[in-house]
Protein backbone atom coordinates (compact mmCIF):
# COMPACT_ATOMS: atom_id res chain seq x y z
CA UNK A 1 0.00 0.00 0.00
CA UNK A 2 1.28 3.53 -0.82
CA UNK A 3 1.56 6.05 1.75
CA UNK A 4 2.15 9.61 2.09
CA UNK A 5 4.77 11.49 3.81
CA UNK A 6 2.85 13.04 6.97
CA UNK A 7 2.27 16.72 5.90
CA UNK A 8 3.95 19.31 8.21
CA UNK A 9 1.19 21.55 8.15
CA UNK A 10 1.74 23.04 11.95
CA UNK A 11 2.49 26.67 11.57
CA UNK A 12 3.06 29.02 8.66
CA UNK A 13 7.01 28.35 9.32
CA UNK A 14 6.48 24.62 8.07
CA UNK A 15 7.94 26.33 4.69
CA UNK A 16 10.84 28.02 6.17
CA UNK A 17 13.21 24.71 5.24
CA UNK A 18 12.32 25.12 2.11
CA UNK A 19 11.71 28.62 1.24
CA UNK A 20 13.76 29.74 -1.46
CA UNK A 21 15.96 32.38 -2.76
CA UNK A 22 14.39 35.73 -3.37
CA UNK A 23 12.21 35.00 -6.76
CA UNK A 24 10.03 37.11 -8.41
CA UNK A 25 6.56 38.68 -7.94
CA UNK A 26 4.93 36.43 -10.73
CA UNK A 27 7.27 33.28 -9.53
CA UNK A 28 6.30 33.75 -5.76
CA UNK A 29 2.45 34.35 -7.08
CA UNK A 30 2.45 30.75 -8.08
CA UNK A 31 4.63 28.86 -5.71
CA UNK A 32 4.97 31.00 -2.51
CA UNK A 33 2.91 28.77 0.24
CA UNK A 34 3.25 25.53 -2.19
CA UNK A 35 6.95 24.71 -1.69
CA UNK A 36 6.54 21.42 0.28
CA UNK A 37 4.19 19.97 -1.84
CA UNK A 38 6.26 18.00 -4.22
CA UNK A 39 8.22 16.34 -1.38
CA UNK A 40 4.97 14.84 -0.16
CA UNK A 41 3.76 13.72 -3.68
CA UNK A 42 1.27 16.36 -3.99
CA UNK A 43 0.70 19.07 -6.73
CA UNK A 44 -2.88 20.78 -5.56
CA UNK A 45 -2.54 22.29 -1.81
CA UNK A 46 -4.70 19.83 0.51
CA UNK A 47 -8.00 21.78 2.32
CA UNK A 48 -8.23 20.79 5.67
CA UNK A 49 -11.68 21.17 6.88
CA UNK A 50 -11.55 19.95 10.58
CA UNK A 51 -12.89 22.24 13.07
CA UNK A 52 -11.01 20.00 15.90
CA UNK A 53 -7.35 17.88 16.08
CA UNK A 54 -7.04 14.43 17.60
CA UNK A 55 -4.50 14.93 20.60
CA UNK A 56 -3.55 12.32 23.30
CA UNK A 57 -0.98 14.55 24.34
CA UNK A 58 -2.95 17.10 26.86
CA UNK A 59 0.32 18.25 28.58
CA UNK A 60 1.91 18.83 24.86
CA UNK A 61 -1.12 20.63 24.07
CA UNK A 62 -1.69 22.73 27.33
CA UNK A 63 1.79 23.90 26.83
CA UNK A 64 1.19 24.64 22.93
CA UNK A 65 -1.83 26.98 24.18
CA UNK A 66 0.25 28.72 26.94
CA UNK A 67 2.51 29.54 24.62
CA UNK A 68 0.09 31.28 22.31
CA UNK A 69 -1.16 33.02 25.41
CA UNK A 70 1.47 34.59 25.65
CA UNK A 71 2.79 35.88 22.22
CA UNK A 72 0.68 34.63 20.05
CA UNK A 73 2.69 32.91 17.90
CA UNK A 74 2.01 29.87 15.59
CA UNK A 75 1.81 27.04 18.09
CA UNK A 76 4.96 24.67 17.24
CA UNK A 77 3.53 20.99 16.68
CA UNK A 78 -0.09 19.38 15.75
CA UNK A 79 -2.94 21.67 14.70
CA UNK A 80 -5.25 22.24 18.07
CA UNK A 81 -8.73 24.08 16.43
CA UNK A 82 -9.47 25.30 13.90
CA UNK A 83 -10.56 28.82 15.97
CA UNK A 84 -6.59 28.84 16.67
CA UNK A 85 -5.09 27.81 13.44
CA UNK A 86 -5.93 26.04 10.02
CA UNK A 87 -3.20 24.68 7.66
CA UNK A 88 -4.92 25.89 4.55
CA UNK A 89 -5.57 29.00 5.97
CA UNK A 90 -1.46 28.96 6.57
CA UNK A 91 -0.31 28.83 3.61
CA UNK A 92 -2.26 31.65 1.89
CA UNK A 93 -0.65 34.05 5.04
CA UNK A 94 2.53 32.35 3.70
CA UNK A 95 2.18 32.97 0.60
CA UNK A 96 0.59 36.56 0.78
CA UNK A 97 3.24 37.44 3.34
CA UNK A 98 5.83 37.26 0.64
CA UNK A 99 3.89 38.72 -1.90
CA UNK A 100 4.03 42.30 -0.11
CA UNK A 101 7.42 41.26 2.11
CA UNK A 102 6.66 40.98 5.11
CA UNK A 103 7.61 38.83 7.96
CA UNK A 104 3.90 37.52 8.82
CA UNK A 105 -0.07 37.95 7.50
CA UNK A 106 -2.82 36.54 9.29
CA UNK A 107 -6.21 36.08 7.45
CA UNK A 108 -9.03 37.37 8.46
CA UNK A 109 -13.29 36.60 7.72
CA UNK A 110 -13.23 40.01 5.73
CA UNK A 111 -11.66 42.91 5.07
CA UNK A 112 -13.41 44.61 7.95
CA UNK A 113 -12.64 42.13 10.20
CA UNK A 114 -9.29 42.58 9.40
CA UNK A 115 -9.58 46.00 10.27
CA UNK A 116 -11.28 45.74 13.45
CA UNK A 117 -8.79 43.39 14.79
CA UNK A 118 -5.99 45.62 14.34
CA UNK A 119 -7.81 48.41 15.95
CA UNK A 120 -8.59 46.59 18.88
CA UNK A 121 -5.08 44.94 19.15
CA UNK A 122 -3.70 49.12 19.38
CA UNK A 123 -6.80 49.71 21.97
CA UNK A 124 -5.89 46.77 24.33
CA UNK A 125 -2.11 48.35 24.74
CA UNK A 126 -3.94 51.78 25.68
CA UNK A 127 -3.33 53.38 22.05
CA UNK A 128 -7.43 54.63 21.11
CA UNK A 129 -6.08 57.42 19.08
CA UNK A 130 -5.91 56.78 15.29
CA UNK A 131 -4.85 60.15 12.74
CA UNK A 132 -6.53 58.79 9.51
CA UNK A 133 -6.48 60.57 5.80
CA UNK A 134 -9.52 60.63 3.89
CA UNK A 135 -10.91 59.26 1.69
CA UNK A 136 -10.83 55.71 3.09
CA UNK A 137 -13.52 52.83 2.13
CA UNK A 138 -16.82 54.17 3.54
CA UNK A 139 -17.21 51.22 6.17
CA UNK A 140 -13.84 52.09 7.15
CA UNK A 141 -14.38 55.47 7.51
CA UNK A 142 -18.12 54.55 9.31
CA UNK A 143 -16.31 52.26 12.08
CA UNK A 144 -13.42 54.77 12.85
CA UNK A 145 -15.96 58.06 12.65
CA UNK A 146 -18.49 56.38 14.67
CA UNK A 147 -15.98 54.55 17.57
CA UNK A 148 -18.13 51.88 17.13
CA UNK A 149 -14.82 49.58 18.69
CA UNK A 150 -14.27 52.57 21.33
CA UNK A 151 -11.31 54.39 19.30
CA UNK A 152 -11.30 58.11 18.68
CA UNK A 153 -10.52 59.16 15.22
CA UNK A 154 -9.11 62.72 13.92
CA UNK A 155 -8.90 63.27 10.68
CA UNK A 156 -5.86 64.85 8.35
CA UNK A 157 -4.57 65.78 5.10
CA UNK A 158 -1.17 64.17 4.54
CA UNK A 159 0.77 67.13 5.64
CA UNK A 160 -1.01 67.15 8.94
CA UNK A 161 -0.52 64.02 9.70
CA UNK A 162 2.81 64.74 12.62
CA UNK A 163 0.98 67.66 13.95
CA UNK A 164 -2.12 64.97 14.22
CA UNK A 165 -0.32 62.70 16.28
CA UNK A 166 -0.78 62.49 20.26
CA UNK A 167 0.98 60.28 22.91
CA UNK A 168 -2.36 57.94 22.34
CA UNK A 169 -1.98 57.57 19.18
CA UNK A 170 -1.76 53.85 18.02
CA UNK A 171 -2.02 54.10 14.46
CA UNK A 172 -1.78 56.26 11.05
CA UNK A 173 -4.31 55.12 8.40
CA UNK A 174 -4.35 55.81 4.62
CA UNK A 175 -5.21 54.35 1.57
CA UNK A 176 -3.19 54.82 -1.68
CA UNK A 177 -5.28 54.56 -4.09
CA UNK A 178 -8.15 55.79 -2.28
CA UNK A 179 -11.22 54.66 -2.48
CA UNK A 180 -13.31 55.60 -4.59
CA UNK A 181 -11.34 58.83 -6.05
CA UNK A 182 -7.76 56.77 -6.53
CA UNK A 183 -5.83 59.75 -5.12
CA UNK A 184 -2.49 58.71 -4.25
CA UNK A 185 0.03 59.74 -1.55
CA UNK A 186 3.28 59.95 -0.91
CA UNK A 187 3.92 56.44 1.70
CA UNK A 188 7.47 57.24 1.75
CA UNK A 189 7.02 60.41 3.41
CA UNK A 190 3.58 59.92 5.43
CA UNK A 191 5.53 56.74 7.14
CA UNK A 192 8.52 59.64 7.97
CA UNK A 193 5.82 61.68 9.46
CA UNK A 194 4.34 59.24 11.99
CA UNK A 195 7.42 58.59 13.65
CA UNK A 196 7.38 55.59 15.96
CA UNK A 197 3.55 55.34 15.62
CA UNK A 198 2.45 52.54 12.67
CA UNK A 199 1.34 53.23 9.32
CA UNK A 200 -1.21 51.29 8.19
CA UNK A 201 -1.83 51.18 4.35
CA UNK A 202 -5.05 49.76 2.53
CA UNK A 203 -3.68 48.31 -0.21
CA UNK A 204 -6.93 46.62 -1.65
CA UNK A 205 -6.47 48.50 -5.33
CA UNK A 206 -3.00 48.36 -6.13
CA UNK A 207 -1.97 44.96 -4.61
CA UNK A 208 1.46 43.64 -4.22
CA UNK A 209 1.56 43.78 -8.15
CA UNK A 210 1.82 47.43 -8.44
CA UNK A 211 2.98 48.65 -5.06
CA UNK A 212 4.48 46.84 -1.53
CA UNK A 213 3.55 49.62 1.40
CA UNK A 214 6.22 48.08 3.45
CA UNK A 215 9.13 48.66 1.45
CA UNK A 216 8.05 52.33 1.81
CA UNK A 217 8.00 52.12 5.37
CA UNK A 218 3.93 51.25 6.59
CA UNK A 219 4.48 48.41 9.31
CA UNK A 220 0.74 46.77 8.23
CA UNK A 221 -0.62 46.37 4.76
CA UNK A 222 -4.30 45.84 4.75
CA UNK A 223 -6.53 44.01 2.04
CA UNK A 224 -9.82 43.46 1.53
CA UNK A 225 -9.10 39.93 -0.15
CA UNK A 226 -12.82 39.79 -1.21
CA UNK A 227 -11.81 42.11 -4.19
CA UNK A 228 -8.14 41.19 -6.29
CA UNK A 229 -6.56 38.27 -4.07
CA UNK A 230 -9.36 36.16 -4.39
CA UNK A 231 -10.07 37.57 -7.92
CA UNK A 232 -13.26 35.96 -9.23
CA UNK A 233 -16.45 37.43 -6.63
CA UNK A 234 -16.72 33.97 -4.62
CA UNK A 235 -14.80 34.44 -1.49
CA UNK A 236 -14.67 37.08 1.48
CA UNK A 237 -12.19 37.63 3.51
CA UNK A 238 -9.52 40.01 4.92
CA UNK A 239 -6.04 40.27 5.47
CA UNK A 240 -3.02 42.21 7.34
CA UNK A 241 0.40 41.61 6.25
CA UNK A 242 2.56 42.83 9.41
CA UNK A 243 6.19 42.25 11.25
CA UNK A 244 5.81 39.27 13.34
CA UNK A 245 4.94 41.08 16.93
CA UNK A 246 1.87 42.24 15.37
CA UNK A 247 0.60 39.64 13.81
CA UNK A 248 0.98 37.79 17.04
CA UNK A 249 -1.65 40.26 18.62
CA UNK A 250 -3.61 39.82 15.97
CA UNK A 251 -3.93 36.39 15.90
CA UNK A 252 -4.95 36.59 19.43
CA UNK A 253 -7.38 38.92 18.62
CA UNK A 254 -8.84 36.84 15.84
CA UNK A 255 -8.64 33.73 18.52
CA UNK A 256 -11.09 35.59 21.02
CA UNK A 257 -13.15 37.35 18.54
CA UNK A 258 -13.69 34.73 16.45
CA UNK A 259 -13.17 36.29 13.10
CA UNK A 260 -11.53 33.62 11.76
CA UNK A 261 -11.40 33.00 7.55
CA UNK A 262 -12.74 29.46 7.11
CA UNK A 263 -10.71 26.83 4.99
CA UNK A 264 -12.07 26.82 1.76
CA UNK A 265 -11.78 30.55 1.24
CA UNK A 266 -8.11 30.23 1.85
CA UNK A 267 -7.84 27.58 -0.47
CA UNK A 268 -9.67 30.24 -3.24
CA UNK A 269 -7.04 33.40 -2.19
CA UNK A 270 -4.27 30.56 -2.17
CA UNK A 271 -5.17 29.89 -5.66
CA UNK A 272 -6.51 33.14 -6.71
CA UNK A 273 -3.16 34.19 -5.74
CA UNK A 274 -1.37 32.27 -8.71
CA UNK A 275 -3.27 34.40 -11.21
CA UNK A 276 -2.54 37.55 -9.69
CA UNK A 277 -0.08 39.63 -11.42
CA UNK A 278 -1.53 38.06 -14.66
CA UNK A 279 -5.43 39.45 -14.05
CA UNK A 280 -3.89 42.80 -12.91
CA UNK A 281 -1.56 43.45 -15.49
CA UNK A 282 -4.49 42.44 -18.23
CA UNK A 283 -6.90 44.21 -16.82
CA UNK A 284 -4.62 47.30 -16.17
CA UNK A 285 -4.15 47.36 -19.98
CA UNK A 286 -7.83 47.72 -20.42
CA UNK A 287 -8.51 50.11 -17.99
CA UNK A 288 -5.43 52.37 -19.73
CA UNK A 289 -7.39 52.68 -22.75
CA UNK A 290 -10.63 52.92 -21.37
CA UNK A 291 -9.59 55.64 -19.43
CA UNK A 292 -8.25 57.36 -23.45
CA UNK A 293 -11.42 56.99 -24.66
CA UNK A 294 -13.13 58.51 -21.40
CA UNK A 295 -11.19 61.41 -21.35
CA UNK A 296 -11.94 62.25 -24.69
CA UNK A 297 -15.56 62.11 -24.36
CA UNK A 298 -17.85 65.01 -24.40
CA UNK A 299 -19.83 63.00 -22.22
CA UNK A 300 -17.57 62.55 -19.24
CA UNK A 301 -16.49 65.58 -17.10
CA UNK A 302 -13.54 64.42 -15.53
CA UNK A 303 -11.34 61.01 -15.13
CA UNK A 304 -9.70 59.88 -12.08
CA UNK A 305 -6.67 57.00 -12.78
CA UNK A 306 -3.51 56.77 -10.56
CA UNK A 307 0.01 57.02 -11.82
CA UNK A 308 0.61 53.81 -10.98
CA UNK A 309 -2.24 52.23 -13.25
CA UNK A 310 -4.50 49.88 -12.12
CA UNK A 311 -7.84 48.45 -13.00
CA UNK A 312 -9.79 50.85 -11.09
CA UNK A 313 -11.09 53.79 -13.25
CA UNK A 314 -13.24 57.29 -11.24
CA UNK A 315 -15.23 58.98 -13.69
CA UNK A 316 -17.83 61.80 -13.38
CA UNK A 317 -20.36 62.48 -16.13
CA UNK A 318 -22.20 65.47 -17.48
CA UNK A 319 -25.64 63.15 -17.25
CA UNK A 320 -27.26 61.92 -14.65
CA UNK A 321 -24.73 58.82 -13.09
CA UNK A 322 -28.31 56.52 -12.26
CA UNK A 323 -29.07 56.72 -15.56
CA UNK A 324 -25.92 55.21 -16.95
CA UNK A 325 -25.87 52.60 -14.20
CA UNK A 326 -29.43 51.37 -15.04
CA UNK A 327 -28.35 51.34 -18.80
CA UNK A 328 -25.25 48.78 -18.65
CA UNK A 329 -25.52 45.48 -20.25
CA UNK A 330 -22.03 44.05 -20.64
CA UNK A 331 -21.33 45.78 -17.52
CA UNK A 332 -22.65 44.50 -14.02
CA UNK A 333 -23.72 47.38 -11.90
CA UNK A 334 -23.02 46.10 -8.36
CA UNK A 335 -20.48 46.49 -5.53
CA UNK A 336 -17.06 45.30 -4.52
CA UNK A 337 -14.33 45.26 -7.61
CA UNK A 338 -11.46 42.93 -8.45
CA UNK A 339 -13.53 40.14 -9.85
CA UNK A 340 -12.62 39.01 -13.48
CA UNK A 341 -15.80 40.58 -14.89
CA UNK A 342 -16.18 44.14 -14.74
CA UNK A 343 -18.63 46.13 -12.27
CA UNK A 344 -19.69 49.61 -11.55
CA UNK A 345 -21.06 51.30 -9.14
CA UNK A 346 -22.08 55.21 -7.64
CA UNK A 347 -20.21 55.44 -4.42
CA UNK A 348 -22.56 58.00 -2.98
CA UNK A 349 -25.14 55.71 -3.25
CA UNK A 350 -23.66 52.73 -2.18
CA UNK A 351 -20.14 52.46 -0.68
CA UNK A 352 -20.03 55.85 0.55
CA UNK A 353 -23.44 56.08 1.49
CA UNK A 354 -22.75 55.52 5.18
CA UNK A 355 -19.77 59.08 4.94
CA UNK A 356 -21.51 61.93 5.86
CA UNK A 357 -22.46 63.56 3.18
CA UNK A 358 -20.33 66.72 3.98
CA UNK A 359 -17.51 64.85 4.43
CA UNK A 360 -18.20 62.74 1.75
CA UNK A 361 -18.09 65.60 -0.83
CA UNK A 362 -15.20 67.36 1.19
CA UNK A 363 -12.87 63.94 0.13
CA UNK A 364 -13.75 64.22 -3.54
CA UNK A 365 -16.29 61.79 -3.79
CA UNK A 366 -19.06 63.50 -6.12
CA UNK A 367 -22.86 62.99 -6.43
CA UNK A 368 -21.64 62.24 -10.03
CA UNK A 369 -18.80 60.22 -9.53
CA UNK A 370 -18.78 56.67 -10.69
CA UNK A 371 -16.52 53.58 -9.53
CA UNK A 372 -15.45 51.10 -12.17
CA UNK A 373 -13.68 47.70 -11.91
CA UNK A 374 -12.53 46.65 -15.24
CA UNK A 375 -12.41 43.05 -15.55
CA UNK A 376 -11.06 40.92 -18.13
CA UNK A 377 -13.51 41.18 -20.79
CA UNK A 378 -12.33 42.42 -24.04
CA UNK A 379 -12.10 46.13 -24.08
CA UNK A 380 -14.05 46.98 -27.20
CA UNK A 381 -16.91 45.03 -26.02
CA UNK A 382 -16.55 46.94 -22.54
CA UNK A 383 -16.63 50.46 -24.42
CA UNK A 384 -19.31 49.36 -26.72
CA UNK A 385 -21.23 48.96 -23.50
CA UNK A 386 -20.26 52.26 -21.49
CA UNK A 387 -20.72 54.57 -24.79
CA UNK A 388 -24.25 53.19 -25.22
CA UNK A 389 -25.13 53.57 -21.52
CA UNK A 390 -23.65 57.04 -21.65
CA UNK A 391 -26.53 58.15 -24.37
CA UNK A 392 -26.34 60.47 -26.86
CA UNK A 393 -23.77 62.57 -27.49
CA UNK A 394 -26.11 65.25 -29.08
CA UNK A 395 -27.49 65.51 -25.85
CA UNK A 396 -24.57 66.89 -23.98
CA UNK A 397 -22.28 70.18 -24.52
CA UNK A 398 -18.65 69.50 -26.43
CA UNK A 399 -15.68 69.25 -24.54
CA UNK A 400 -12.65 66.94 -23.53
CA UNK A 401 -13.18 65.64 -20.68
CA UNK A 402 -10.48 66.76 -17.34
CA UNK A 403 -7.70 63.40 -16.66
CA UNK A 404 -6.54 63.63 -13.48
CA UNK A 405 -4.14 61.06 -11.74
Amino acid sequence: MFTLPVMDTATTGAYDDVRPAPRALATEAVHAGRDDLARQGLHAPPIDLSTTYPSYDSRGEAARIDAFATDGADPVGPPVYGRLGNPTVARFETALARLEGTESAVAFASGMAALSAVLLARSATGLRHVVAVRPLYGCSDHLLTAGLLGTEVTWTDPAGVTDALRPDTGLVMVESPANPTLAELDLRAIAHACGSVPLLVDNTFATPVLQRPAEQGARLVVHSATKYLGGHGDVLAGVVACDEELAGRLRQIRFATGGVLHPLAGYLLLRGLSTLPVRVRAASASAAELVRRLASDPRVSTVHYPRIGGAMIAFEVRGDPHELISRVRLVTPAVSLGSVDTLIQHPASISHRIVDADDRRGAGVSDKLLRLSVGLEDVDDLWADLDQALGERARVPVGAAEATG
